[in-house]
């Protein structure tokens, strides 16, 4: 049995939507008068993840279940995707993101955690985590995936304005549903499992999008190198054959960092969809001692 989303185009298969229901719940957290909508499983020390652009929270269910033994993994539905509240301005930075992130952690009383920015979400979570961060204190590990650099660096100006012009006509032209369709497949390699590619499609087909608007600002606006090296230990990995954050641009994001980078091999950009027993196994070497 299949079973549709909300656009009515991309499918699933109700098994999958089950076993993401019944072992990843979702639910909504208030903040602060906002609500920000989280999946989690598990039990131990904590890993909390950031997904990018395309995706949320249901993106990290294999991940999460490879993990369940060792940690307690929460995944957001960053703001304006879910049901998490979108933030208040209309053109909102890293800084806004990562203040919407702190207000998580406090209403979830999480004072420690491994922080795992994916693509976009490698933003937020370097923001959160540069040299005099309010949240310096509660990230014992950073992680970027795939990470995305954004284009807020005034050497990026010309392509700035035309990725924010490109993304707004695709989304105008296409809808959320035809961008599912028709750029998801991008997001992985191309052996990926038919079923990674289900997945992928159904997550993207679910934004929303006044949340998606606000993250082509972020990505527009943000600068992930400006906030790097992070205040604390990192690691810096991306798939082999990533094609959006190719290795040689991850490659620059390690060497900033300090650190090498970690290839994930056989993976596309979404890594963690494609082979979530490399990134588990990689998260599990990441918790503290």
């Amino acid at each position: 049995m299949i079973i549709t989303s909300p656009v009515g185009m991309q499918s699933l298969p109700q098994s999958e939507v089950a076993r993401l229901d019944a072992r990843f719940p979702t639910r909504s957290v208030p903040v602060n008068g906002d609500v920000v909508s989280v999946r989690e499983c598990g039990a131990g020390p904590v890993v909390v993840c950031l997904h990018g652009i395309g995706s949320g929270a249901a993106s990290w269910l294999d991940t999460a279940l490879l993990l369940v033994p060792h940690v307690r993994l929460i995944a957001w539905d960053a703001p304006g995707y879910g049901e998490s509240t979108p933030l208040i301005p209309e053109a909102p930075t890293a800084a806004d993101y990562a203040q919407r992130l702190h207000a998580l952690l406090d209403a979830m009383e999480i004072d420690s955690c491994v922080l795992v920015g994916h693509s976009l979400g490698a933003l937020t979570a370097a923001f959160a985590a540069r040299a005099g961060s309010p949240l310096v204190a509660r990230i014992t590990r950073l992680v970027l995936l795939d990470p995305t650099g954004g284009y807020g660096a005034p050497v990026r100006a010309e392509a700035r304005q035309r990725v924010h012009t490109e993304r707004l006509n695709t989304l105008a032209t296409l809808g959320i549903a035809g961008m599912a369709a028709q750029r998801s497949g991008r997001l992985l390699s191309e052996n990926a499992s038919e079923l990674a590619r289900q997945w992928v499609r159904w997550n993207m087909s679910r934004l929303n999008d006044h949340g998606y608007r606000q993250a082509v600002e972020l990505l527009c606006g943000g600068d992930l190198v400006s906030d790097l090296p992070p205040a604390m230990p990192v690691r810096v990995a991306c798939g082999s054959l990533d094609v959006v954050t190719p290795p040689t641009w991850c490659d620059e994001v390690a060497r900033k960092c300090g650190v090498p980078l970690e290839l994930i091999a056989g993976a596309g950009h979404a890594s963690y969809v494609e082979k979530p027993e490399l990134v588990a196994a990689m998260l599990r070497e990441t918790l503290p001692s």
